[in-house]
This record gives C-alpha cells, structure tokens and sequence, in this order.
C-alpha cells in the first residue's frame, strides 16, 4: 500500500494540473455553483425569516447546518461523484474490464484519477456561511467541542463518498445504476433542513436506512446542544462513527459487486 500512495498521489495532481488548464472556465464554474447554491438558501432563509424558526432552529442555526452540510459534501465528491457516477458507462463500454488488470485497486484509481477540483465554489460558501454563524450562536467552543466539530466533517464527508461508492459498485451488478444517484440527490436535498420539519417514518429512514441525516443535521445539533430524535444522547457517538461505518459497508458491498461482475459483454 506504501508504495500506491505516491502513484495516487501523482494521478489526483496530474487531473488538478488538467483542470488548472482551464482557469478562467474553473473560476467562473465556481462562482456559478456558489450562486446556484445561494440560491436555494435564500429561499430557506425567506422562510425563516417569515415565520421566524424553522422545525424550531433559528436563521443563524440553519446557516450553520446548511455551511456544514455543502461543506462536507464536497469533500467527499471531489473524490467520488463523477468518477462514481460513470460507473455505468465504464461498465457497459468494457473500460471497467482494463481496471481490473491495472496493477492498482480499480475504486482507487478512479477516485483518484478523476479528484475533482471544481468544488471550489461549495468549500468557500460552506466556509462563509460556518464563519458567518457561528459569532451568532451561543456555543461555548472547547477543545473537545472543537474536535467534535471536526471529526463530524470527516465522518460527513466519509458518509458521503461511501454512499456514492455504493451508487456507483450497482453498476457492476445491474449494468446502469445513473438512475440511484437521482434518487440520492432527492433525498440528499431533504437533508438540508432540519429533521424535526418531517414525519417521524421519514426521520427514521434519514438515521438508517438513508442516513442523511448524519451529513449535517444531527452534527450541528451536537454543537448546538439540541434533542436529536431517537438518538437522543448517543447523537455526539452516532455522528462521528456514521462516516466510517458505512464506509466500511460501502467496502463490503464493492468486493461483493465486483465478485458477481460478469464484465461488460455478460
């Protein structure tokens, strides 16, 4: 393994340097998708603001989750949603078959060789709007506070990626999985207010059988000191082992795929 980590190294630098080609295409791609993602939280923060709390968390608390949230996601896309969801067309064209006999695991040179830089735009409006919160919020930051904080981002961010793997290893079963990361997207959007605004079935799937719940809600309401449904106490354990858990079922459900993949022809 010692000796992968310089070729993955040299493969995720050689697809920045690729993107870097581009500069003003990158910039203005992120600029785009910040104001895209304003967008949309300017239309929760109409609403807060027009019935003053929201599932009872003020602007301020919802600015936090929704930095946290866009924060986190990106760490774990840049290294797996695209490379993920092409998994399908990798599958059916036979590219799949050449990663197979390259000397290093297929799932690392992809997430590798695609490492997306272009989520420049989510990291810095995720940052503005975590900086801009918290001043506001009455949390009194401690070391261990501090490391709550960011080992829930890691664990987001972790959480991320493994359900994107996930996504992604359906392909080798079922030939074209695309369809699943429309249907992760919908619920990943749900996922951004706070879980007290849905029914208690809909809040029980976002903790388990989806655990979105786990890429911002639950965390922040850890920092902000907030009853978290079901999990109540255990919600400072549950967000920081939700990322690794699932990664490691994500490791699991790979080999699975991949030991049932009949390559591309059948």
């Amino acid at each position: 393994m010692l000796q992968t980590l310089p070729v993955l190294w040299h493969l995720a630098r050689l697809k920045a340097r690729t993107n870097l080609e581009y500069r003003s295409g990158l910039v203005i791609a992120w600029v785009a998708q910040a104001f895209g993602y304003a967008g949309v939280y300017a239309a929760i923060w109409i609403i807060t603001s027009r019935f003053e709390r929201l599932g009872g968390w003020v602007w301020p608390e919802i600015a936090l989750m929704l930095g946290f949230h866009v924060f986190a996601y990106a760490l774990g896309a840049c290294f797996t949603l695209v490379q993920l969801r092409g998994m399908d067309e990798l599958v059916r064209r036979g590219g799949f078959d050449a990663l197979l006999v390259r000397p290093i695991h297929p799932w690392l040179y992809l997430v590798f060789s695609g490492f997306n830089i272009e989520y420049g735009g989510h990291f810095a409006l995720g940052l503005l709007l975590m900086f801009w919160a918290m001043p506001l919020l009455d949390v009194t930051w401690s070391l261990p506070l501090v490391l709550q904080f960011v080992g829930s981002i890691i664990s987001a961010a972790l959480l991320t990626g493994a359900l994107l793997t996930m996504l992604g290893a359906s392909a080798m079963v079922l030939g074209r999985s695309r369809y699943l990361f429309g249907i992760y997207f919908d619920f990943w959007e749900i996922a951004r207010y706070p879980l007290t605004i849905f029914a208690p079935a809909l809040q029980l799937v976002l903790l388990t059988v989806v655990p979105l719940a786990f890429m911002a809600y639950v965390p922040v309401a850890v920092i902000l000191d907030k009853p978290v449904p079901l999990l109540g106490g255990w919600a400072w354990l549950a967000t920081l082992l939700a990322g690794p858990v699932v990664a490691l079922l994500a490791a699991f459900y790979w080999r699975a795929c991949e030991g049932r993949y009949q390559s591309g022809g059948g």
